[in-house]
């Protein structure tokens, strides 16, 4: 039970984390690397489940 609740909050930092560091980038150059600003959250949350 603990385990899980520790595995949650880590990936819950890493869907921030990414999630942060995405939002930061301009429209240019998430179209550089294929993403739109709507895919944002999807990409981060895969991120954070890897």
């Amino acid at each position: 039970m603990i385990l899980a609740i520790v595995r949650f909050l880590q990936s819950w930092r890493r869907y921030n984390r990414s999630l942060a560091e995405l939002s930061q980038l301009g429209d240019r150059e998430l179209a550089d690397i294929g993403i739109s600003r709507s895919d944002i959250p999807s990409i981060a949350w895969r991120h954070a489940h890897q």
